[in-house]
Parts: C-alpha cells; sequence; structure tokens
C-alpha cells in the first residue's frame, strides 16, 4: 500500500493513512516521556500510525495495540514492521478496552485520547474518532476513565493526554476516586489551549 503521508520522529519513520490520525504535538509529548522498561506488558489505546507503540516495544516485553479504526490497524502494523518490532506488538480492532480481555493486566497503558470539544457529526469520519471528544471533550476520556484501572497490575501506571480544554482538574479526581494518585507531568502550550500529559499510578 502508498500512503500519502510520511512523519519522522527520532530515528524512525512512520507512514500515515489518508483515514488515520497524523502524529503532532500531543503525540510527541508523550512519545518522548514514555516510561518504559524491559518487563514491562504495555497497552496502547487508541494506536493511529502505531508510533507509540513502536516505541514501547523497544523496551517492553509485549505491546498490546488497540484502535477503532481498522485503517489505524492496518497503517500501524505496517509500521512496526517497517522498524522491526511487529513480533512484540499484538494489534487487535476495537472501540477503546472492548478487545482486553477481562484477565489481562498491563504495567503501563497509553493513550492519546480523542479531547477536543466537538459536535456530533464531526465524530462520525475515522479521523474525527481520533480527536472528537463530544460537546465537552471528555465523552472518550470520562469512558476510558471508568475501565482502565480494572486492567492495571499492581504499581501500574497510566499516561494520559489531553487538552486543558477538556477540564484537567477532572480527569485527575476520577484518577483520585479510582485510588490513583496522578499529576500533570508535562505540557505544551499554545494560544487557546495547553496540550497537557497526565501521569497516574495505583
Amino acid at each position: 500500500m502508498i500512503y500519502p503521508k510520511k512523519v519522522y520522529f527520532k530515528d524512525k519513520v512512520f507512514m500515515v493513512d489518508e483515514h488515520v490520525y497524523e502524529p503532532a504535538e500531543d503525540t510527541f509529548l508523550l512519545a518522548e516521556r514514555l516510561t518504559v522498561t524491559k518487563d514491562d506488558v504495555v497497552l496502547d489505546v487508541g494506536t493511529g500510525c502505531g508510533i507509540l507503540a513502536v516505541f514501547a516495544a523497544e523496551k517492553a516485553k509485549r505491546v498490546v495495540a488497540v484502535d477503532v479504526n481498522p485503517y489505524a490497524i492496518e497503517c500501524a502494523t505496517n509500521n512496526a514492521q517497517t522498524n522491526d518490532v511487529k513480533e512484540r506488538i499484538e494489534f487487535r480492532q476495537g472501540d477503546l478496552l472492548k478487545p482486553i480481555k477481562q484477565n489481562e493486566n498491563f504495567d503501563l497503558i497509553l493513550f492519546n485520547s480523542p479531547y477536543l470539544p466537538s459536535e456530533p457529526d464531526e465524530e462520525e469520519s475515522w479521523i474525527g474518532k481520533a480527536w472528537a471528544g463530544g460537546s465537552d471533550g471528555r465523552t472518550v476520556i470520562d469512558r476510558f476513565l471508568v475501565d482502565a484501572p480494572n486492567f492495571l497490575a499492581d504499581g501500574a501506571k497510566i499516561q494520559l493526554v489531553q487538552s486543558s480544554l477538556s477540564n484537567v482538574d477532572k480527569t485527575i479526581q476520577m484518577f483520585k476516586e479510582r485510588n490513583m494518585r496522578a499529576k500533570v507531568t508535562a505540557q505544551v502550550k499554545f494560544s487557546f489551549e495547553n496540550i497537557v500529559l497526565i501521569e497516574a499510578e495505583r
């Protein structure tokens, strides 16, 4: 397959399908701060073109990468092959955590979430599903936060990217309600919003 876009990050190149979210500042914010060790089993939710899964797989014991978008799964699989880590990543198509089995636990869960406030019709395209977060930007984030802690091993961590437009304080509060300590560990400032990285530990 011929992909219309190429994204270069660090020493790697990623091909991006026209129906798949192109990595940007939010992706790079997390990619630069991955906290992966050699014994970790990592879950990358909303993997997109697979950039976070690929970098995680360089260090992790195993990576599971999930995306609702079939174009993203195909694109990410090809990028994993190109970057020689395909054998360490298992790709699954499905909505958020639905492809994860009840008894699966992870040491690290990554999620560059759809976090921008949006209109209903903006969530219908495959690209829209990658960024559109409903009227308050929290539709997908809240669903993720309710379920994600159920799949964490002891001492595990979640790294989540979102916008200041989608209520960072509520995210931290929801983590707290699920017995996790959370804080903003990095951010990128723009004129109309800040993109923040939130890390939460059990």
